[in-house]
């Protein structure tokens, strides 16, 4: 494993721009021109992430059981700690990815427009016209290579593949599902994850299957088809819901990291499998 690694800022790959809203694909207005600063008019160096020291590629999926109530996210990346800048979730408000050219910011204003009832659509397109573009140090950081998705209390969602995001990159939709990535080997990747979250809803014996394992399942098959092109270190999990969580007052039924692994898929399945047999509580109003 090398021994210099990316804070977590994450690269992710885009195809051509897409807002999903739902499903459908709607193209957004374009942000009104910003005028660069004097700060910005050295023109800072493009992003490259193949001169990058440690280039890194991530793939994620949203995700919504309607049954439950329960919504949550997951992640994979070659990048130490993952969870950190990539998943968010607010209990009765949403769950948000913020990932490739990453603005992690992105995150918390998702949340705090969807709070206000804002469309996941909606929100997609006002958090992007209030990015300056400001680049990140000494190099150009562009919002046009930014990768995000966002999902309210409903289940309904938007997602959005900037142009510039590092190739293969792009996002699928599904029924209560999204999935996106960048640096990816092929557009299988995220098409396979949403096709693994719709088949594994219900277990062999007919009983409901739990979100947590239905996202673990997510990530498996993204990487089965060849996940993102750097390989595999770190992987991620959040899934909340209000006053299910463990001890008083939690709404975080689980958050889970595995941050520096070579296998970081299993890592965390395991950890999953460990807290559903020995952790989980039982409240009322709960998922068994």
């Amino acid at each position: 494993m090398r021994t210099k690694l990316l804070p977590v800022l994450l690269i992710l790959v885009v195809a051509p721009l897409a807002l999903v809203a739902a499903g459908h694909a709607q193209a957004p207005a374009s942000a009104p021109a910003q005028a660069p600063s004097p700060a910005q008019a050295s023109a800072p160096v493009p992003v490259d992430p193949d001169t990058l020291s440690d280039p890194v590629g991530t793939f994620s999926v949203l995700g919504y059981d309607p049954v439950t109530g329960e919504m949550g996210g997951a992640v994979q990346s070659r990048v130490f700690s993952v969870g950190n800048g990539v998943l968010w979730g607010e209990a009765e408000v949403g769950v948000v990815a913020t990932q490739a050219i990453v603005d992690v910011s992105y995150g918390p204003q998702s949340l705090a427009l969807l709070r206000q009832g804002v469309a996941p659509k909606d929100v997609i397109q006002r958090v992007l016209d209030a990015d300056t573009d400001p680049g990140y140090g000494r190099q150009a950081w562009p919002k046009a290579g930014r990768q995000f998705a966002v999902m309210n209390a409903k289940g309904e969602f938007a997602a959005y593949t900037g142009p510039e995001a590092s190739v293969w990159a792009g996002d699928r939709q599904g029924k209560n599902v999204t999935a996106q990535g960048n640096i990816l080997a092929r557009p299988q990747v995220v098409e396979n994850m949403v096709e693994a979250f719709e088949a594994t809803e219900t277990n062999t014996d007919g009983s409901r299957n739990h979100l947590a394992f239905r996202l673990i399942a997510a990530l498996e098959a993204g990487a089965a088809f060849g996940g993102d092109t750097r390989g595999q270190q770190s992987a991620a999990i959040l899934i909340v819901k209000k006053n299910c969580g463990v001890w008083l007052h939690n709404d975080v039924v689980l958050r889970l990291q595995v941050d520096n692994d070579p296998t970081p898929i299993q890592k965390m399945r395991e950890n999953v499998q460990w807290w559903w047999e020995n952790q989980r509580r039982k409240r009322p109003n709960c998922p068994e």
